[in-house]
């Protein structure tokens, strides 16, 4: 299995020994070693994964890595954010996905109606298995507790990620800037509710549908 570690804040390295990694299309900055490198599509695996991508703007342009060095991996000078996965499920969206084991599955699934990022549908990246991914964000991601007992609401256009056993669902009506006084901003929010982990960025992603 591939070994995944920081430098610094912004790059990626990965090393493989013989095994491969997939990674975001046009995220490698460097590499030493003997390398392959195949592109793939990306969002969701089989004919299923690609009509859904279609019908969803679901989608990512992925690159496949195997061989027997390090690779360095950075995308726009975004903050690269861990996950380890223990045959558990992560849900992310696609333009923040940077780089995974290879053995690890990624497909999309429906999480109800919701204005969504642009680029993004009603659907959601989904990687799963044992392993370690790569996330990236806007500036420091902040992962909060989710519980029974404390529900969380988070601003669509913050929204990175999330793990666990929870519930989504998109409310309407009131948003982070009506409480502010301010309107222009999304006109609903998503609630997770149940046992998990949300990954949350402190810039915003510009968000369409913001008066559905």
């Amino acid at each position: 299995m591939a070994t995944f570690r920081l430098q610094g804040s912004k790059v990626l390295a990965v090393s493989v020994t013989g095994d491969a990694v997939k990674a975001k299309n046009g995220s490698m900055v460097a590499y030493d070693g003997q390398m392959a490198f195949k592109k793939m599509s990306g969002g969701g695996e089989g004919l299923r994964g690609m009509v859904t991508r279609r019908l969803t703007g679901e989608q990512m342009e992925v690159m496949e890595v195997r061989g027997q060095g390090t690779c360095w991996f950075a995308d726009r000078a975004s903050e690269i954010n861990l996950v380890t996965l223990h045959g558990d499920k992560l849900w992310v969206e696609a333009s923040n996905l940077l780089c995974t084991d290879a053995g690890l599955r990624t497909g999309t699934t429906f999480t109800g109606l919701r204005g969504g990022a642009t680029g993004n549908g009603l659907f959601t990246t989904t990687v799963e298995g044992t392993g370690q991914a790569a996330i990236t964000s806007d500036g420091p991601a902040v992962v909060l507790r989710v519980t029974p007992q404390y529900p969380l609401q988070v601003d669509p256009g913050a929204y990175i990620a999330h793990q666990g056993n929870l519930q989504q669902h998109f409310q309407s009506g009131v948003t982070f800037r009506t409480f502010m006084g301010e309107g222009g901003g999304e006109a609903f929010q998503i609630r997770f509710e149940g046992d998990g982990l949300v990954y949350v960025q402190p810039s915003e992603r510009n968000t369409i549908g913001g008066d559905l």
